[in-house]
């Protein structure tokens, strides 16, 4: 065997892991789960995906957990404005928990 056969058989091993990575990250495995699978940096997995052409999803931001009342006092009437207030969290948080609990959001402003 020469050193051009044993370069060959480590790309090709780099190849089908880089392939591995992808169809997996397709199927809905996270970037850290596989970086910890492989063990590989978050980085480097990130770096070979993009280098593939894969498209990366957004990142799922965490949701608190809903405050008892959050979903019926919407349902009663209440801005999300107001309820961000009155549990101390953002416009923001306020509405992606409502979107998570399957809440149909009434239209913006007063109508």
């Amino acid at each position: 065997m020469t050193g051009e056969d044993d370069s060959a058989g480590e790309h090709s091993d780099a190849d089908s892991l880089d392939a591995e990575l992808v169809r997996r990250y397709n199927g809905g495995e996270t970037i850290e789960s596989l970086a910890e699978r492989h063990a590989l940096s978050y980085r480097r997995v990130r770096t070979i995906l993009l280098a593939a052409g894969t498209t990366l999803r957004p990142p799922k931001i965490p949701l608190p957990p809903t405050p008892p009342g959050l979903v019926n006092a919407y349902l009663a009437g209440r801005s999300i404005r107001q309820l961000a207030a009155i549990h101390g969290m953002s416009y923001n948080q306020t509405r992606r928990i409502l979107l998570a609990e399957g809440v149909v959001l009434r239209p913006r402003g007063r109508q």
